[in-house]
């Protein structure tokens, strides 16, 4: 399967870029991808990585739980079990945005719990997943039509009160229209919600190839807090606040033991997971550095 070659940086331009880590698809191919680091502003990419006509290739494993509903292995258990109680802090963090039930877009929304809850909470939810199985799923759940992606003809009018991306944009092709579609597409007092793996993190580090949130090659970028704020610049964004993740260091560092080790340990996973929250709590938002972050964002 032939690999695309990004000669210019996403964020900056820059076409000077140097090798930064080589990670195993552990997920699906065994195949080995290279992350590189642009000199200029420090993005993380993936690159060389599969085309958006191939990559859906790479997406299909029943390990690939965030398509799935079912809770066959430990590890889909653990995942099921966390998403259903970070989902009450997701609306709680929606709620706290704005100061009424408004409209919300929900990228990428798997078989669709999120866009459930926002829409028993009182939201008028849109919602896109490129993922045909995922997606029949959440249209039955929730009995509204989900989008295919952002281009569908029934998103190019509307506009929204709050737009999540939870875990998405380190996936997406088209980085820059995406995030050029997100403004455009934002009310003027709205707010856009991004979770993404921090590369900064102590677990991430700790695991170095083996951190299971690389998860090549469908991760295509990986985001620090610098980096996300520089795109966001780029596009007349502004990043207001980086708020935790809690629970991610856990669940990521279970998948990341088995990766090294060829097992679950989850003593060990409980402490790296610990460390890396203990590490990364800080009372000021620019310190803030667990496993996962996210971003809310606004127009500048």
């Amino acid at each position: 399967m032939p690999l695309e070659t990004l000669k210019n940086c996403p964020v900056c331009n820059a076409s000077s870029f140097s090798n930064y880590l080589n990670v195993e698809d552990y997920t699906v191919s065994h195949k080995e991808f290279t992350i590189q680091q642009c000199n200029a502003c420090y993005f993380l990419l993936t690159n060389p990585r599969p085309p958006a006509e191939e990559i859906g290739a790479y997406y299909q494993s029943e390990e690939y739980i965030s398509h799935h509903d079912e809770s066959k292995t430990i590890m889909s258990r653990v995942y099921t079990s966390v998403r259903n109680h970070t989902i009450k802090g997701k609306v709680k963090l929606i709620n706290e945005l704005q100061n009424k039930k408004g409209s919300l877009l929900d990228i990428g929304c798997g078989t669709g719990n999120f866009i459930q809850a926002c829409k028993e909470n009182g939201w008028h939810v849109n919602a896109t997943e490129p993922d045909s199985g995922a997606r029949a799923v959440a249209e039955k759940r929730v009995g509204e039509t989900v989008s295919e992606t952002i281009n569908a003809p029934a998103l190019h009018n509307k506009k929204f009160d709050v737009i999540t991306l939870w875990h998405v944009l380190e996936h997406v092709h088209e980085l820059n229209e995406t995030v050029t579609w997100l403004h455009d597409h934002l009310h003027e007092d709205g707010a856009i919600i991004i979770a993404v793996p921090n590369p900064q993190s102590y677990d991430a580090t700790e695991y170095r190839r083996f951190w299971a949130a690389y998860d090549v090659p469908r991760h295509l970028y990986h985001f620090t807090k610098s980096t996300m704020k520089k795109l966001m610049e780029k596009h007349q964004l502004k990043v207001m606040k980086v708020l935790p993740m809690w629970f991610d260091s856990f669940y990521v560092s279970m998948l990341s033991t088995k990766y090294r080790n060829n097992a679950v340990s989850l003593v060990n996973s409980a402490k790296t997971g610990l460390l890396s929250n203990l590490k990364g709590r800080s009372a000021k938002q620019e310190g803030t550095n667990t496993s996962s972050l996210i971003y809310i964002i606004t127009k500048k």
